[in-house]
C-alpha cells in the first residue's frame, strides 16, 4: 500500500496537476512572467521588486531577505506595534515622505511591509502621494500621471474581495514606455 500510495500521490498526481496547469493556466503556473520583446524577463506580476529612483513609483516596504524583496527570504519582520525598531523604521520614512509632500497625509502601505514582504500592488492612495513627484521627474504632467494610475488600479476580485491596488512594476513600465527616464 506504501508504495502503491508513494507513487499515486508522490508522481502520478503532482505530474498530472502540473501538467493541466501547464496547458490551461500556462501564465499562471509559470509565475506570470513579464518579458521584454526580445524575451528578456524584467519581473513578475506577482511579486514585488524594489524601484528606489525618484521618477518611479515606489512599492511597499519589505522584509523579505537583508536588503528586502528576496523572495528565497519571503517574510515579514514579525516586529509588534510595541517595537521599538518598527516604531522607528516607521517614524523615518514616514518623515522622509513628509519632506517629498508636505501636508499630505502619508498613506499606510508606504510605511508597513507586507506580511509576505512580496506585495507587488500598492493602494491607489499610496500611488496618488507619489504621483507629484513622479510627474515632476519625468516632465509628464500631474494629470497624465494620475491617467497612468487610474489605468493601472485593479479593483476588488470577483468584486468583493481585497480592496483596489495598483501593480508597482506594471505602472512603471509603462511610464517608462511612454516617458523614458533622461539621464541627468
Amino acid at each position: 500500500m506504501t508504495i502503491v500510495t508513494t507513487i499515486l500521490f508522490g508522481l502520478i498526481y503532482p505530474l498530472a496537476v502540473t501538467g493541466i496547469a501547464q496547458l490551461v493556466f500556462t501564465d499562471k503556473a509559470n509565475g506570470q512572467l513579464i518579458k521584454r520583446s526580445d524575451g528578456t524577463i524584467i519581473g513578475s506580476r506577482i511579486i514585488g521588486q524594489p524601484f528606489a529612483g525618484p521618477g518611479y513609483f515606489h512599492s511597499r516596504p519589505s522584509a523579505a531577505g537583508v536588503a528586502g524583496y528576496d523572495a528565497g527570504a519571503s517574510s515579514g519582520s514579525n516586529l509588534g506595534p510595541t517595537n521599538q525598531k518598527l516604531i522607528d523604521r516607521v517614524k523615518a520614512d514616514a518623515a522622509t515622505l513628509h519632506a517629498e509632500n508636505p501636508g499630505k497625509p502619508v498613506p499606510i502601505d508606504l510605511v508597513t511591509t507586507s506580511a509576505s514582504g512580496l506585495d507587488p500592488h500598492i493602494s491607489p492612495a499610496g500611488a496618488d502621494f507619489q504621483i507629484p513627484r513622479v510627474a515632476r521627474e519625468r516632465g509628464m504632467s500631474e494629470n497624465e500621471v494620475t491617467l497612468l494610475v487610474a489605468k493601472h488600479t485593479e479593483g476588488r476580485t470577483l468584486g468583493i474581495l481585497g480592496e483596489p491596488r495598483v501593480n508597482v512594476l506594471l505602472l512603471n513600465l509603462e511610464l517608462d514606455e511612454r516617458k523614458p527616464m533622461t539621464k541627468k
